[in-house]
């Protein structure tokens, strides 16, 4: 499935740490998929870390569009350190102040944290 012109629906700087993965159409909505990409946040660079799969699956109701409802289905990643057996996922704190993801996106991430 083609996906390219969707990625203008989304907030900027979304596709800085999401991949979009699906997109479902129907004549009432869209439902954009975005898991996030398998990149060790900034602050583990330096720590052994192993990716352990996504967190439940957050749906956020956008903008609508043309009559159509907008939700994006966000699948958060987590990791694993291998010197303590600790979960970390992605400080949206940090995304927040060092990125271009709009402020409320990233808020809104934080929150879910």
């Amino acid at each position: 499935m083609e996906t390219n012109g969707y990625r203008l629906l989304l907030p900027e700087g979304t596709l800085d740490y999401f991949n979009i993965s699906d997109v479902k159409e129907s004549n009432t909505e869209i439902v954009i998929y975005l898991e996030e990409k398998n990149e060790v946040p900034q602050e583990y660079s330096g720590s052994k870390v192993e990716s352990k799969g996504f967190y439940d699956p957050i749906v956020v109701q956008d903008f609508p569009i043309r009559g159509k409802k907008v939700f994006l289905n966000i699948r958060r990643r987590r990791w694993i350190l291998k010197d303590n057996g600790c979960y970390i996922s992605r400080n949206w704190k940090l995304v927040a102040q060092g990125s271009r993801m709009t402020h409320e996106f990233a808020s809104f991430l934080k929150e879910l944290y």
